[in-house]
């Protein structure tokens, strides 16, 4: 597969996914800011998160296209892999701190208030932007692989990378690909990748699952002495009501997990597959890669949608709007059949 099917193939899965969460993003944020009683703390770390997916929806394809080697100068190169890694490092950022404020807030709900979260609100919204900026940012300042990978363009290396490209028809003038062309291998070394997974991303998703799962082990606890409480007054067995409430959570146990499964592991998957082919040069282009970067980045960014969708609060003033244009629209029909 050349150059411009591998692109194809990027833009056609990318296109519509980015188009989509793009939307959606923007309508929650227009429910969020057009509803006063939303405005309150938590709404706007969770605003601060739409925002920051809205950016990583409108970047999403430049992130499989990281992958390909293209002819660009130094600055171009750096651009266009560290801006997407810091709008992505932001949005992951930004949805551990979503989590961990919804956490203090159930975990304590009644020293929520004297948390540093909601206490220092600045403070935090610094913490989830500018250390993704500084740590995306380290390539621009040196480190980086660009000047030792073209400093050693000897005869044997560029023979050794012919050999490995999956594609040696595309090298039409001779030159080595992988010592010319811009590549993520050049502006991200080996150790800043590890660090990256291993030290940022894999631990920001753990805790995430943490999180999610002392909610629910702490809903079921609040659950059974409801049940307990009701049984008592009502001195019955089982009872509608507490067949209700079982349901309700049996379907958000089952809501997180599909979740767990939809969005967050292709992205784990991807990780892996990444790390693994760090140490098999000439195969970063490979469509089984793309495909994995497309749906794994994609699948995250889907995560702030279901939040966002699933609470009515937020989704409201866009429903009120929609209906307001169809009844307009249906008047409008109405009048032109009458006049007819």
């Amino acid at each position: 597969m050349d150059l411009r099917e591998r692109e194809r193939l990027i833009y056609s899965i990318t296109i519509p996914l980015s188009s989509a969460i793009f939307m959606a993003n923007l309508l929650i944020i227009i429910g969020i800011v057009c509803n006063r009683q939303l405005h309150n703390t938590p709404n706007y770390f969770f605003l601060s998160l739409l925002v920051a997916d809205l950016c990583t929806g409108v970047i999403l394809p430049f992130f499989p296209r990281m992958v390909l080697n293209r002819d660009l100068d130094f600055n171009a190169c750096l651009l266009v892999h560290i801006f997407p890694n810091f709008l992505f490092l932001s949005f992951l950022f930004n949805l551990v701190m979503v989590h961990y404020e919804r956490y203090l807030c159930i975990v304590s709900p009644l020293h929520y208030s004297q948390f540093w979260v909601h206490r220092c609100f600045p403070l935090a919204l610094l913490t989830v932007w500018v250390p993704p900026l500084l740590y995306a940012s380290l390539p621009a300042f040196g480190w980086n692989e660009w000047m030792e990978l073209h400093g050693d363009q000897s005869n044997q290396s560029c023979n050794s990378t012919l050999h490995h490209l999956a594609d040696p028809e595309e090298n039409s003038t001779g030159l080595c690909l992988y010592d010319e062309a811009c590549s993520y291998r050049k502006v991200f070394p080996k150790a800043y990748i590890y660090l990256e997974v291993y030290g940022l991303l894999l631990p920001a998703i753990f805790s995430i699952v943490g999180m999610t799962g002392r909610v629910l082990w702490i809903a079921r606890k609040q659950l059974r002495n409801i049940c307990k409480l009701h049984r008592a007054v009502e001195r019955q067995q089982v009872s509608e009501r507490e067949q209700q409430l079982n349901m309700r959570y049996a379907k958000c146990v089952a809501a997180v997990s599909l979740t767990f499964l939809v969005c967050w592991v292709p992205y784990i998957i991807y990780l892996h597959v990444s790390v693994a082919l760090l140490w098999r040069e000439g195969t970063g282009d490979s469509t089984i890669h793309i495909i994995l970067s497309c749906t794994g980045i994609g699948s995250m960014a889907i995560i702030p949608v279901i939040l966002g969708l699933a609470n009515r609060q937020y989704t409201e003033p866009v429903c009120k709007l929609v209906t307001k244009l169809r009844d307009r629209w249906t008047c409008m029909q109405s009048t032109m059949d009458t006049a007819l």
